[in-house]
């Protein structure tokens, strides 16, 4: 009888180690799980935060949020009708690139808002845009920041330039409901 008595408590020992690892290596699978959804936006906000564990709880507060969101794919027609606008505004630029920036803007906002994005603020749409379409969000923040250099006249033409490339990126992520982290886990 005492033979069976040690193997279990030898088997509930070790059961209580694998709970101790485990819960000790928790943290790290839920950095991990973030930081690959997240991609460069973890890094930014870890950077920007008081420390890791305050970021990690805002991008999976975004999460929370964003699993809120009643998101659709747009109908081919919408899609096309996008992109002949997303075309008038690349035209544009030959002629008023500040203005296209606008109108790049503009028509991004609007593509976000017929997806089920709110458009309630910048710092709102960069939380909401984050959780899915992290790759082109930090080029998305410097076509921004150009776009507001371009209104006081304060931004180059090829800053210009890189700007509606910018913009670009996000409004074809964003059109097509295909997420750039998805198809770079698919690669």
């Amino acid at each position: 009888m005492s033979g069976v008595v040690t193997i279990v408590i030898v088997v509930l020992l070790v059961i209580a180690a694998l709970l101790v690892v485990g819960l000790a290596l928790l943290p790290r699978f839920r950095s991990r799980r973030l930081r690959d959804r997240f991609g460069p936006e973890y890094d930014r906000t870890v950077q920007e935060s008081q420390n890791r564990r305050v970021a990690e709880r805002e991008l999976a507060e975004r999460e929370k949020r964003h699993q809120q969101l009643e998101l659709r794919t747009l109908p081919e027609d919408e899609k096309r009708r996008y992109e002949l606008q997303w075309a008038r505004v690349q035209e544009q630029f030959v002629d008023d690139p500040a203005g296209a920036l606008t109108a790049a803007d503009q028509l991004l906002t609007q593509v976000m808002k017929d997806r089920g994005y709110p458009s309630e603020s910048y710092d709102q749409q960069l939380a909401d845009l984050s959780v899915e379409h992290a790759e082109p969000l930090g080029q998305f923040r410097t076509a921004h920041d150009i776009a507001g250099r371009a209104e006081r006249d304060e931004a180059s033409t090829e800053d210009m330039r890189a700007a509606i490339v910018h913009y670009r990126k996000l409004f074809i992520d964003v059109l097509d409901g295909n997420p750039a982290h998805h198809a770079a886990q698919n690669k």
